[in-house]
């Protein structure tokens, strides 16, 4: 017996994660499991040893998982092992006895700030309600940073025109507030209007509607933002994330302070964070080398 049918309930109710996050811990687990099972032949949580875990680690590698695949699943189990162990389910946890693998550093992808002027300013977008709502998705995601996930939970009650901001309920439920500049607000106040003819009736509490006049879903917006950045950059990530590491980096090479680049983004620590001091460095190398007497002195 494994329980997670009782962890998953945790994770969904006491955790709050959010549906994508579930379901990537349950496609984890699920691969986790069926190899206890299927390789290790274990029919209870009680059995596991950290062994078992080191060779499951294995042989994901074996099969071709990057280090940074692993660490993300390793870190589904480490979760999944408190839980029991908490729960009374097992008197030790194996994950203590279980190294990561080392991976190298992966600087975030970002898009270059004159790449983005062009899209906002030289794209043309439709008319209508489709064509407003694809130009917003991108002008928040890049304005704001959101994640997809806190982007398509927007609610209309989360919109403060008049302070300029948003209520972003980001991972774990917790509450931040992200500001906008005031063309921004000038495009929501046009949107609620678009919104409002095209579904009338709608009784739905989301910012951005589908078609059918349902919750826009993150599928949806991950096509918005791949056929859009598609036309200024021959880059191969093209997510909403990438948005998301534009608006950071951009932010930290005009001078922003890194703690507050840290609660804009809405981590849990700087640790996250300085990831995206790269770019500023390298950038100051440069200022320096060029400026300073010594700069170029070897």
């Amino acid at each position: 017996m494994f329980h997670e049918k009782s962890f998953f309930q945790y994770l969904a109710l006491e955790r709050r994660f959010s549906p994508h996050t579930l379901a990537a811990y349950q496609n984890d687990l699920r691969n986790f499991l069926g190899f206890l099972t299927a390789q290790q032949c274990l029919t209870s949580v009680a059995e596991v040893r950290h062994l078992h875990i080191r060779a499951w680690a294995a042989a994901q590698m074996q099969e071709g998982l990057s280090a940074r695949s692993v660490n993300r699943r390793l870190s589904c189990l480490h979760t999944y092992f408190r839980f029991l162990k908490k729960q009374g389910y097992i008197s030790k946890d194996p994950m203590q006895k279980v190294l990561a693998p080392k991976m190298g550093k992966r600087l975030p992808v970002f898009v270059q700030e004159a790449q983005l002027q062009m899209l906002f300013s030289e794209i043309e977008f439709k008319s209508g309600y489709k064509g407003r709502l694809e130009r917003l998705v991108l002008e928040i995601l890049y304005s704001t940073g959101m994640r997809r996930s806190e982007l398509v939970n927007l609610r209309l009650a989360d919109i403060d025109l008049g302070r300029q901001t948003f209520r972003v309920s980001g991972k774990g439920g917790k509450e931040r507030m992200a500001p906008f500049a005031r063309y921004l607000a000038d495009m929501l106040s046009d949107f609620f209007n678009l919104r409002l003819e095209a579904f009338p009736a709608s009784s739905e509490p989301w910012l951005f509607l589908d078609k059918k006049g349902k919750q826009l879903k993150p599928d949806a917006v991950y096509r918005i933002v791949r056929k859009y950045l598609s036309m200024v950059t021959t880059s191969e990530q093209r997510s909403p994330h990438v948005l998301r590491h534009s608006f950071a980096t951009h932010l930290s090479n005009n001078g922003a302070d890194l703690n507050a680049i840290k609660e804009l983004l809405g981590h849990a620590n700087l640790a996250a964070t300085q990831v995206y001091m790269h770019n500023s460095i390298d950038r100051l190398i440069k200022v320096y080398e060029q400026a300073h007497p010594k700069g170029k002195e070897e």
